[in-house]
């Protein structure tokens, strides 16, 4: 299953954010951020039950970027 990943810089470590499931994780690189969202998606799915993942499972996320004037 491909999910949306969205990782930010935060202090001197990185927040991932997988938004379908509202499913955080941290590490101090991008890659150890990104690695740990995985685990930690891996065992939602492991653990969670089939109506558990249904509700919580958002489809519509739309990622895209906008221009905006400044000044």
């Amino acid at each position: 299953m491909k999910l949306t990943v969205i990782i930010e810089k935060e202090g001197d470590g990185y927040v991932s954010l997988c938004p379908e499931l509202d499913i955080a994780s941290q590490g101090k690189s991008i890659e150890q951020a990104r690695d740990n969202l995985k685990s930690a998606l891996e065992l939602f799915f492991e653990t969670a039950s089939p109506e558990e993942i249904k509700e919580r499972m958002q489809t519509d996320i739309f990622v895209t970027q906008v221009e905006v004037a400044v000044g």
